[in-house]
């Protein structure tokens, strides 16, 4: 019966760091109901079974230290050194080690490879600078026809853009038909 954990791990570390590997899963296997939940259980029996060289089943202790605590660093840096040692385990059955995080940078690293931008249409740029400051044609219609614009178009000197405003104007506001005539009549006399 193990009365105070912290000393249990702390008595099976220090087996674990005079490489008395051995000991160190002879004390954990029979807590492993105890502690099937625990972290630093499954993180001292990884490493007791790495000084074993038994990495396979070492890197699947070292997975459940991930999914226990997914933030905590220490597994996932042991579980990466585990991966990208170059040595041969002594067991007979050698698996390669699956990291879930390391797949997924890996897919998403290959999709970023293949990912070419979206090509535009000249249709979908902005208008430039310079075809803005273009004269647009006097037949071209305004969908808003305002006295604004008008006195716009008069100011530039656009005069037969401005009687077709004001020609519009006429018909949107009846009521103000003698003022825009009357513009119109200025404006003709300029051209």
């Amino acid at each position: 019966m193990i009365t105070n954990p912290h000393l249990f791990f702390a008595e099976v570390s220090l087996d674990i760091s005079k490489r008395e590997f051995q000991a160190g899963i002879g004390k954990l296997e029979p807590c492993s109901d105890l502690f099937s939940d625990s972290y630093l259980f499954h993180l001292l029996y990884a490493k007791a079974l790495l000084g074993l060289n038994r990495r396979s089943l070492a890197g699947d202790y070292l997975r459940r230290c991930c999914s226990i605590a997914p933030a905590n660093q220490v597994a996932w840096r042991e579980l990466g050194n585990l991966q990208s040692s170059p040595y041969e385990e002594d067991e007979s059955a050698t698996t390669e080690i699956f990291d879930p995080v390391t797949d997924e940078l890996e897919q998403l690293s290959m999709a970023l490879m293949s990912f070419e931008r979206v090509k535009t249409s000249e249709n979908a740029d902005p208008t430039s600078i310079l075809e803005q400051k273009l004269p647009f044609s006097d037949d071209t219609a305004i969908a808003v026809p305002t006295e604004s614009l008008a006195n716009l178009f008069t100011a530039q000197g656009a005069y037969k853009k401005a009687i077709k405003i004001y020609t519009h104007l006429i018909q949107l506001k009846p009521h103000n038909a003698g003022l825009y005539q009357s513009e119109i009549d200025s404006l003709l006399d300029r051209l």
